[in-house]
């Protein structure tokens, strides 16, 4: 199938799944409802008076709408990640965890949790703690004046554990009555905190970046041939794989800001994708992001459709991946080739 054509029609999935998701949950509506109440909105009609369109819209704008919102955007953002992560060091096994990212944000927000009381503070704490863990792996690698990948693994190792630790100890302290139970909530991922402030000061520039990283894929693709050719094609690799792997770092960050720690995304969704579309990094970037984006959409609206009681998203995100990881894993060498 053409390639563009596989892009075209996940597109579409991606529309179809968040309508859907817009009526599915514990208070049901279905299309007609959703269409006369956006009509008195954008009529400026009053609905004050009208207590089922009034319901309708709270849910709709202020539950809903976020919440599906962030739902994309942290999954695009953690699968595009992925991939750009797989492509720079052309290893399989890659995530946004071997930059110490996912680490570094986990801590930040654990010693939010501790230090403030809103959580404003919280969220500039992860994303802050985040970079900070992608920064400390990229120094490592530069102190021996090297931006190889196996220093960039194991710089990323080395701010990952570093982090842990710290994070171990700020569960240690931490009041086993009241901030220790958030601390585990939040690590375990969820959707739940997106609202719409969330949205627009982490949400949109994850976006926006995304969307700009989907342009990468010729730079990812002469990497992938090796340093030498492409230094004869004009491409300073190790200035460029740097500059990806901040990017990545920086929408991974946001992606944790929004929904904590969600693992699995950025491992097995690039996988799909490559197995869907091959190995030409400027289809498999987009076709990632979009793929990433059903995914992480689908298990919220199960999480908060199928149970009585919200289960975290990270535990779903696993359930979900640890199988279907062990099941491309077989396979996954054609998409490299």
């Amino acid at each position: 199938m053409n390639r563009r054509l596989i892009i075209i029609i996940s597109l579409a999935v991606l529309l179809i799944s968040a309508a859907f998701a817009f009526c599915a949950g514990r208070y049901e509506m279905n299309a007609g409802e959703v269409f006369e109440m956006l009509s008195a909105v954008i009529s400026g009609k009053d609905i004050s008076d009208n207590a089922s369109l009034s319901n309708l819209k709270l849910v709709i704008f202020e539950i809903r709408l976020p919440r599906i919102a962030a739902a994309l955007f942290v999954g695009s953002s953690l699968a595009i990640a992925g991939a750009l992560m797989q492509g720079v060091f052309v290893n399989p096994l890659v995530s946004p965890k071997i930059m110490g990212v996912l680490s570094g944000a986990s801590f930040g927000a654990a010693l939010g949790m501790l230090c403030f009381t809103s959580w404003v503070f919280v969220q500039l704490s992860s994303f802050a703690f985040g970079m900070l863990g992608a920064l400390l792996a990229l120094l490592i690698s530069r102190i021996y004046k090297s931006t190889s990948v196996l220093l960039l693994v194991l710089g990323g190792m080395i701010s990952g554990a570093f982090f842990d630790a710290l994070l171990s100890f700020v569960k240690l302290v931490a009041d086993p009555n009241d901030q220790l139970a958030a601390i585990i909530f939040w690590l375990m991922g969820s959707l739940a905190i997106a609202d719409n402030a969330t949205v627009l000061f982490a949400g949109i520039p994850a976006f926006i970046v995304t969307v700009g990283l989907c342009f990468f894929g010729k730079a990812l693709n002469v990497l992938s041939m090796g340093d030498d050719e492409a230094m004869t094609m004009g491409l300073n690799a190790g200035r460029m794989r740097i500059i990806i792997l901040l990017l990545a770092t920086f929408v991974s960050s946001l992606a944790v800001v929004m929904a904590g720690n969600i693992g699995w995304v950025g491992l097995i969704i690039p996988h799909i994708a490559r197995m869907t579309i091959g190995p030409d990094n400027r289809y498999l970037l987009p076709l990632s992001a979009i793929f990433g984006g059903i995914f992480l959409l689908a298990a919220d609206t199960v999480t908060r459709t199928v149970f009585t009681s919200e289960i975290p998203l990270g535990i779903i995100t696993s359930i979900i991946g640890l199988p279907v990881f062990a099941f491309i894993l077989k396979n996954t060498h054609k998409g490299w080739k």
